[in-house]
């Protein structure tokens, strides 16, 4: 395991960029709670309570024995991260991206998905990162350029 004290890291990308799969890997490495889109809701009935909830919970990440991975593939879901957040953005190829949720679907993209990913391709270009990972390297690799920039 290694040792890396109490800190926020996000995982930030379109759908299919490779998130969930390093996140996956990297849980076990670091001792950390995975969080993804709106896991937040689950912390209390009404919406915007759970938003101020999850926003203190990352905030105050200092006080916990555990790192917490957040998955974020919404935009809006970047504003509820504190200061000192590592920022990992992922990125891919439109195509990449439309053959891996493709898989997820059988083999079949139906057209209005497809219309979908086009519209949100290139969402997160304009965010500050950290560490920018090309979803097309393979698992482990990624991984470990996580894990190097965080030692």
């Amino acid at each position: 395991m290694y040792k890396v004290s109490k800190m926020v890291i996000a995982l930030i990308g379109e759908s299919c960029t490779g998130k969930s799969s390093v996140s996956k890997e990297l849980q076990n490495k670091l001792n950390a709670k995975i969080y993804s889109g709106k896991d937040y809701l689950r912390l209390s009935k009404s919406e915007e309570d759970s938003k101020l909830q999850f926003k203190k919970l990352l905030k105050d990440n200092e006080e916990s024995p555990q790192n917490i991975i957040y998955i974020i593939s919404e935009a809006e879901q970047t504003s509820f991260l504190p200061e000192k957040t590592i920022r990992i953005l992922f990125t891919a190829p439109l195509e990449t991206i439309k053959e891996r949720f493709s898989k997820r679907m059988n083999g079949h993209l139906p057209e209005p998905v497809a219309k979908s990913l086009e519209k949100k391709h290139g969402m997160f270009d304009n965010i500050a990162y950290d560490l920018n990972v090309n979803g097309e390297m393979p698992l482990q690799a990624v991984c470990d350029k996580i894990l190097g920039f965080l030692n």
